[in-house]
């Protein structure tokens, strides 16, 4: 009988913590979702990796910002060849990438591909933490889906090119071209634009473990983006 006591406990515990998981989740996707709306025509002052950041350095974070048209059109090529090369196709998920890179995953036992979509790395850069899980993963496609309903993809791509981390408290275009090459973004060359491409995926380890790496992908990514042209919208 006390066994079955206790197992009962139990699995009220799990239950209450299912629900607890679920209302939290919840919240997010909601507040995601008034967020996505506000971002029509307000530009957003901190993001949730901003926030952490901040808490974790004891550092405050400000965006430079800049529209798009003040952003290097090299920049935009370089990162869209580097991060999204399909972005002004898909709606905000690239299924098909979701599924290569869910079987070179498998294959390799290991994160060897990402599929994300640079409208999925701002919405997890807006509201979630680098945490993993199957509902936080499940939140973060439905709010870029309700992110691509609501905004343009020029305006898409101006927060992306504003907000997202070139290194440690080194975030958007214009703070990333001042720190590693003393000018503003829109002066950015090509070169400069490939570079700053090439160390997205991982600004930390690129620019001070692994610089080799960081100057292979520029070399392919200005081979790519000589080829690349940008639609009238996000000149």
């Amino acid at each position: 009988m006390a066994k079955g006591k206790k197992g009962n406990r139990v699995l009220r515990g799990i239950g209450l913590f299912l629900a607890v998981l679920l209302a939290i989740e919840a919240f997010v996707l909601v507040s995601g979702m008034v967020e996505n709306s506000l971002l029509v025509s307000r530009n957003p002052s901190s993001t949730a990796f901003t926030r952490r950041y901040s808490w974790e350095s004891g550092q405050p974070v400000r965006f430079d910002w800049r529209e798009l048209r003040q952003i290097s059109d090299s920049l935009k090529r370089a990162v869209l060849v580097s991060e999204d090369d399909a972005f002004f196709e898909h709606e905000g998920v690239d299924f098909k990438e979701l599924e290569a890179s869910w079987e070179i995953n498998q294959k390799k036992h290991k994160v060897a591909r990402g599929g994300s979509t640079i409208s999925m790395q701002l919405v997890k850069n807006l509201y979630f933490s680098p945490a993993k899980n199957f509902l936080r993963k499940a939140n973060e496609i439905l709010l870029t889906l309700d992110l691509e309903r609501r905004l343009s993809k020029d305006r898409i791509l101006e927060i992306y090119l504003n907000v997202i981390e070139w290194g440690p408290g080194i975030y958007g275009a214009e703070n990333a071209s001042r720190y590693y090459f003393h000018k503003d973004a829109a002066s950015l060359t090509a070169k400069e634009s490939a570079y700053l491409a090439a160390i997205l995926p991982n600004p930390a380890y690129l620019t001070t473990k692994n610089t080799k790496r960081a100057l292979r992908r520029q070399s392919i990514l200005l081979r790519r983006m000589s080829g690349r042209t940008l639609p009238p919208e996000v000149k």
